[in-house]
Order: C-alpha cells, then sequence, then structure tokens
C-alpha cells in the first residue's frame, strides 16, 4: 500500500473504509468504503474528517492480508451451530448473531488463544447467557489494516472447530408446587406462582400444572411423582430453608429424586436444591426469589431448559462470581453475577 497525500490521490482507489466521526450529529460511520475512486470534488471532504493523508493501492505484497479479507476468511471457522454472520465486513469488522433463542456457549481456552495473537480481535459475550434471535454475541476484526498471512494461518489452525455455538431452549412444559399451611389456610398470598411463571415466560414455557399444599410430607411426595410425569420441569417451593420441619428436600428423595446440588454457594438464593427424578429435573426453590429479582436460579435455570445437567462442580465454580451485588437497579444478565 501506499499513502499520499488526499491532493494526489485522485484517480486511486482507497485500500480501507474511512471513518467520519461526527459528534454533533451523533453520527459514527463510513464515509467513503474500501475501493472507492477518490476525485477532485472529495478532496474538501476528506479534510473536513481529518484526512489529508490516505492509503491507496499499489502492487500486492503477497505476504500480507486485508483486513475485509481477513475477516471474510475467519468468520465461518468461528461460527458454529445456530451463529449467523455478517456477509460484508464493515470497517474489516464481521459481527456474529444467534440465529436461535437459546443458550449461548463459548470455546474459552479457543478465544484466547486467538487474542494472544495480538493481531486478531474476537470479543464475545460470557459463556452461558441466554439469548433472543439475533441478539450481537460476538465480533471479528484485525487491528491494523493488514497483517501478515501467517496470523490467520495461525487462527486457521487454532479454529479446528466452532467456537460460538447457541443450544436452542429444549424444555417446554412445567409444574409447580406451593407448600405451607399458611398459604394452604389463606392466611398468607401466595407470591411464589407469580414469580416463577414470570421467569418461565421468557423461555416461552407453558405451565400445565399448578397446587398448593399443606405441611404434609406424603402428599407432596405423591404430587412431585404425579407433576414430574407430565412435564419438563418440577419446581417446588415453600419449605426450603434450614429449619428441621421442612420437608421439601425429604419428599424430593422419597419421590426418586437424586439430589445433585442440596444447598448451593451463590447469594442470594443459597437454600437452593437440584435433583433428578430419570431426567426431570425438580428443583426446590427457596423464598429468596420472592425477595429479589435476581437469584440462583435464575443463573442455572437457562443452562437447564437448554438440555444441560449443571453438576456439583459447576456449583463450586459459580462461587466466584456467584456474589450479587444488589444493584438498586437490576441489570441482570447484563451484568457479573453468576459469570464465569
Amino acid at each position: 500500500m501506499k499513502k499520499v497525500k488526499i491532493e494526489d490521490a485522485v484517480g486511486y482507489k482507497l485500500l480501507h473504509d474511512v471513518t467520519e466521526v461526527n459528534m454533533e450529529n451523533n453520527f459514527k460511520g463510513i464515509a467513503f468504503k474500501k475501493g472507492y475512486t477518490v476525485s477532485e470534488k472529495d478532496i474538501e471532504k476528506f479534510k473536513s474528517i481529518g484526512k489529508y493523508y490516505i492509503f491507496v493501492e499499489e502492487p500486492e505484497d503477497k505476504s500480507l492480508i486485508h483486513e475485509d479479507e481477513a475477516a471474510l476468511k475467519t468468520a465461518p471457522l468461528i461460527a458454529g451451530e445456530n451463529i449467523f454472520f455478517d456477509k460484508t465486513p464493515k470497517e474489516g469488522k464481521i459481527n456474529f448473531y444467534a440465529e436461535k433463542d437459546g443458550l449461548f456457549k463459548v470455546r474459552k481456552d479457543k478465544i484466547i488463544e486467538i487474542n494472544k495473537l495480538k493481531v486478531p480481535s474476537l470479543p464475545t459475550i460470557h459463556n452461558n447467557f441466554p439469548v433472543r434471535k439475533n441478539k450481537l454475541v460476538a465480533a471479528f476484526r484485525i487491528i491494523p489494516l493488514f497483517c501478515s498471512k501467517d496470523i490467520i494461518e495461525s487462527c486457521f489452525n487454532i479454529l479446528t472447530e466452532p467456537v460460538l455455538t447457541v443450544k436452542p431452549f429444549k424444555l417446554k412444559t412445567a409444574s409447580i408446587i406451593v407448600t405451607g399451611n399458611e398459604i394452604y389456610n389463606g392466611n398468607v398470598k401466595d407470591r411464589f406462582i407469580p414469580v416463577i411463571s414470570e421467569k418461565l415466560e421468557f423461555y416461552n414455557i407453558k405451565i400445565i400444572n399448578k397446587a398448593i399444599l399443606p405441611d404434609n410430607a406424603l402428599k407432596l411426595t405423591e404430587k412431585i411423582s404425579e407433576f414430574q410425569r407430565e412435564s419438563d420441569i418440577l419446581f417446588v417451593t415453600g419449605g426450603t430453608s434450614v429449619d428441621p420441619d421442612d420437608i421439601t428436600r425429604d419428599s424430593m428423595k422419597e419421590a426418586g429424586a437424586v439430589i445433585i446440588q442440596e444447598g448451593c454457594p451463590i447469594q442470594p438464593g443459597n437454600n437452593l436444591t437440584l435433583g433428578y427424578i430419570e431426567r426431570t429435573p425438580v428443583l426446590a426453590i427457596p423464598a429468596a426469589a420472592i425477595f429479589f429479582k435476581t437469584t440462583s436460579l435464575d443463573i442455572i435455570l437457562p443452562r437447564i431448559i437448554a438440555g444441560e445437567t449443571v453438576s456439583h462442580e459447576d456449583f463450586a465454580e459459580y462461587s466466584i462470581g456467584g456474589l450479587c451485588h444488589f444493584c438498586k437497579n437490576c441489570t441482570y444478565p447484563s451484568c457479573s453475577f453468576g459469570k464465569e
């Protein structure tokens, strides 16, 4: 490439997009695209955006690759299942998007390897982030206008398999059981069913069964067994504290649940319990869910609905980042709570 004064660039083709930043009009975008042939009438426009010199074409250097070509060649290797990307780079950058509602998954080790090469830039949103269709999830570019082809070859060697995917949400139906004599007898109004229902709306999950029961272990065990057979996921609430007379977890076990985690190192929501009856996840939800907008439930729920099994080891790892900041205005999931 060759750097020339704008007055001497008439008739040459631009080697790169030229960006205009206009703070008065709140605009940042492309003023002249790569390949544009500079004319006499363009000189003042270039100067008005601070471009007194530009880079133009000269005989090709076979050892270098342009930012647009680098992005176009690398993007198909980055994108995996249910990810789509820009077909045309903008200012050398290609964005990646979710093709479906689901759970965003990223190969963290591979992303770090690529970014350690210094020249490429591949930032992403967090792993296990619940996304809607068309959500921006990542972007790729090389930082300079040109780079060595060896750098892109190194990217190819790292990208032996896609590093970005979206797991579609799989579970479709849910049941909710609320326990407590005070609620069953009408002394206290139930608040669990509305809270859980609102959370499930995001995932388009249909609630097919609801029940409010007294503090009776036998009745609870029977109802857990019944609802588990009819729904993809089951929530039990109202009796999950440290009190010795709580019956929820014991009833889950009596109904055949294999407990993965009994209580967890995430706050709020320490007393959450997760188990499985055959393939059906059964969650005992603590009272924290009605007092806080975001709890341990919100962290693991997207993964469960996407068909993943959250392990005991996963819960332990969530302890780093698993303490809520208790912000006045909650922005979850666009915050650090529960993020790796």
